[in-house]
């Protein structure tokens, strides 16, 4: 690990020594600033050009301070290494260069192994309680687990995107050291370990930063947020690069989903930002860069593992498909998946993006793209649950249940096995049975707003047009949102949950054993639609074998191509050669390199 002593960070707190540390804060917006420490000490702090103030005080690991920026107003470090209490308290000197690391020779593990598995730190008990589950998952087939965002949040829980702390992981899930220990811990067992993080806004809760730099913002251009953050200054955009290194650094997460960045109206600084992780981790580091990208922006993407740019992207486009053809729902956001949804999974499979150009919907939703069709298979996260595809229905409910289990089958044969890299949702694996409900924990005027926001969301959704049937959508801010959200392993153990895992581990073991092998340069041959509810899908992998996928999620039986080659797995056996049985799927590996 770099020593945090040896990294010259232009943000927060620098142990220089055991008892000195460097203070540095910008604040363009004020005159002077001061150090005031929790013993009850004020010093003030040398103003430097471009609106920098810079202190070196002799204090050192546990020092608790605030800067005072004016007679009426004292704020946390916006890059606090960590909070003493909530986002308004405390800032706590820490140095994550003291943990004692027991893999230090852990360089992760390369892009095409990653199986992801999404999970919240607070539903799952902490930094400690995700520790105990490790093995878990990897019995399961899991190698790279991502943490939902950590960034300290007002309150004491939240799905992580109301951060306003980017560097200090909630006090509520636990110490920094724990979250070393997490991390180490899962390099012990071959884990990656990937972090979400929010770059696009900060919450709205516990931002002070317009009270001392409201240049960090820009008037002319909006988010669903608010005002957009102005990444044409230096100053931003080092914060946040910054903010990427210290993670990846300092506490040797193995990779960073960036949430999101459609909303980043600067794609300069993206590129920049990646080119300069790389840069700095090295070459001997596997470190994995992931984007949420409504934009769908292919020039964002690596064309080869050592290529500029990000490692993939969330397909939420296979997302959409797969779920419009397992539940036949059409609003929102699946209006423009009901057409075809078999014919456009089919171009997601051997493609990339449904939408390769700028197309808009009868009702005004509009859908970006560009063309994906050079990129790599593994350039796409795909899923069949998440946090936002879970926690965006109103009441967080899992497709186990709003789908037919055999269909649902299928799909999960298709998501696992598919040379894409597939994401699984905590609980996912043995159908849970805890929804995912949206969760915060705001006061006052703050959490009316929310909740009544909340359920403004749904005002135009046909089971929600009675207010009557709104006012049942649960409030975010109530104590059970949360706990309900939790799911309990346990269950896995019995009944109808175990026959989902082991279903799983089945296909994870099969995916291991023949499709990550020959991943690298893997590129689709084609794909075709099976009437409307099916999909036939080839692949050229990176040994020359032909990788076939067949998947038919209608209730009637659909014609198919023949089977050829070595089957690795199938839900249903064919009742004839050139049919699909409904609710089935069939993965063949040929070893003729002949793709006709």
């Amino acid at each position: 690990m770099l020593d945090v002593n040896s990294r010259a960070y232009r943000f927060g707190p620098t142990v220089l020594e055991p008892a000195l540390t460097r203070f540095r804060f910008w604040a363009p917006a004020c005159q002077t600033v001061s150090l005031e420490f929790s013993e009850g000490q004020t010093v003030p702090m040398d103003a430097l050009a471009d609106g920098w103030f810079q202190l070196e005080h002799p204090c050192g690991v546990g020092t608790r301070y605030r800067f005072r920026i004016s007679p009426e107003l004292v704020v946390p470090d916006p890059a606090s290494r960590a909070q003493a209490g909530d986002v308004h308290d405390d800032s706590v000197v820490v140095n994550p260069a003291d943990y004692d690391w027991q893999n230090r020779d852990w360089h992760g593990r390369p892009w095409h192994e990653a199986v992801i598995y999404e999970l919240h730190v607070g539903a799952l008990g902490g930094f400690a309680g995700v520790t105990r589950e490790l093995p878990r998952l990897v019995a399961l087939g899991v190698t790279a687990v991502e943490l939902m965002p950590i960034a300290d949040f007002p309150g004491a829980r939240n799905w992580g995107y109301d951060g306003v702390l980017p560097y200090a992981p909630d006090a509520a899930y636990g110490t920094p050291e724990e979250l070393c220990r997490l991390i180490d811990t899962a390099h012990g067992l071959g884990l990656m370990v990937y972090l979400d993080v929010v770059y696009n806004h900060f919450g709205p809760d516990g931002n002070y930063i317009t009270a001392y730099a409201p240049e960090f913002y820009r008037h002319d251009r909006h988010t669903p947020w608010g005002d957009a953050i102005d990444f044409r200054k230096p100053q931003v955009r080092g914060f946040f690069e910054e903010n990427a290194l210290f993670w990846i650094m300092e506490y040797r997460f193995d990779g960073l989903r960036f949430d999101a960045v459609h909303a980043i109206d600067d794609t300069g600084f993206l590129q920049e930002m990646a080119a300069n992780i790389r840069h700095t981790a090295g070459l001997h580091r596997h470190v994995h860069l992931v984007l949420e990208n409504e934009n769908n922006d292919a020039s964002l993407l690596r064309e080869a593992p050592d290529a500029p740019g990000y490692d993939a992207q969330w397909a939420d486009d296979v997302h959409h498909c797969l779920h419009v053809m397992l539940t036949g729902e059409h609003e929102g956001y699946y209006e423009h998946f009901m057409q075809e949804p078999a014919t456009t999974l089919a171009r997601c499979l051997a493609e990339g993006f449904a939408f390769q150009s700028p197309v808009t919907t009868e009702s005004g939703m509009k859908h970006h793209g560009t063309p994906s069709g050079h990129l790599p298979t593994t350039d796409f996260v795909i899923c069949l649950q998440n946090h936002d595809q879970v926690g965006n229905r109103a009441f967080g409910d899992r497709l186990h249940q709003i789908s037919h289990p055999a269909a649902l089958r299928a799909a999960t044969t298709l998501l696992l096995l598919t040379p894409q890299i597939p994401l699984l949702f905590m609980g996912q694996e043995w159908a849970t049975t805890a929804p995912f409900l949206y969760f915060t924990s705001h006061t006052g005027e703050l959490a009316e707003a929310v909740r009544a926001g909340r359920r403004k969301e749904f005002a135009h959704f046909e089971a929600f047009s009675d207010p009557a049937k709104r006012d049942r959508i649960p409030d975010p801010n109530a104590d059970t949102s949360f706990t309900q959200s939790m799911p309990d392993p346990a269950e896995a153990a019995s009944g109808p949950h175990e026959a989902w895992l082991i279903l799983h581990r089945d296909l994870l073991a099969v995916r291991a054993a023949e499709i990550m092998p020959r991943l690298q340069d893997a590129a689709a041959i084609g794909a075709i639609a099976l009437g409307t509810a099916g999909v036939h899908a080839r692949w050229r992998m990176g040994d020359g074998q032909v990788l076939a996928i067949a998947m038919n999620l209608g209730d009637t039986p659909v014609p198919c191509p023949p089977r050829a080659g070595r089957l690795l797995f199938a839900t249903t056996p064919r009742d004839a050669a050139t049919t699909l049985p409904p609710y089935a799927a069939e993965v063949t590996l040929q070893e003729s390199i002949d793709a006709g």
